[in-house]
């Protein structure tokens, strides 16, 4: 009953956000594309509940010559960002396109955030739990430090949210990311792995969005 009642509520929102924002997505739309070489949209295969692929939409916000593959954004300087990109970034508008993945049904308002298919290989069976749910736009993680967590981290509460959800924890997500986007705390990645205080090098970054940024 859980699932079905969200999927409804995820389809509702989503659905209603969707018809109120898209002028404002419109004027983003057109300002990135007035404002640097490339397309306005975003897209990447990710991998979704119990593994299956699909299309991630975002907002572009680095440069058309920018490595999709490289490491993540350490702060606003970067020099790959865009303009208007960090600016959407920062306030987390880059993701207002993943309201179409809530409507076909790819994701969910709140879930683990999703990402790349080759990190699937990399998780152990407890990590992997991950996948039992659908990925959402926002998550446990993301409101509990965000570029603060390193990976080990962020895998580690996306666990322990398929282990508690429900809808008491799934509102108290969505308002406390809320108040975080007003907040714009921890937006750029800090330290991506833990292995980076064993090496003393850092470990393979997040590309364009790895999804765990937020």
């Amino acid at each position: 009953m859980y699932e079905l009642l969200k999927r409804i509520f995820d389809f509702l929102i989503a659905g209603v956000l969707l018809v109120v924002l898209w002028p404002l997505l419109l004027v983003v739309a057109v300002a990135i594309r007035l404002g640097s070489r490339g397309p306005a949209i975003f897209r990447q295969e990710r991998a979704g509940r119990d593994g299956a692929e699909f299309t991630l939409c975002k907002f572009r916000t680095m440069r058309l010559d920018a490595d999709p593959f490289g490491p993540s954004p350490k702060s606003g300087d970067d020099p790959r960002l865009t303009r208007l990109g960090r600016f959407l970034r920062e306030h987390s508008l880059d993701e207002m396109p993943q309201l179409l993945n809530i409507v076909r049904g790819d994701m969910s308002l709140v879930g683990p955030r999703p990402l790349y298919m080759s990190q699937v290989r990399e998780w152990n069976e407890r990590q992997k739990k991950r996948l039992l749910v659908k990925p959402g736009l926002t998550g446990l993680a993301q409101i509990s430090g965000r570029g603060e967590l390193t990976r080990e981290e962020k895998l580690e509460l996306d666990v322990k949210y398929v282990e508690q959800a429900g809808f008491r924890l799934d509102c108290g997500i969505l308002l406390a990311t809320a108040a975080r986007v007003f907040a714009r705390g921890g937006i750029y990645e800090k330290r991506y792995s833990q292995a980076e205080d064993t090496r003393g090098d850092a470990a393979p970054g997040r590309k364009e969005d790895s999804g765990q940024r937020d």
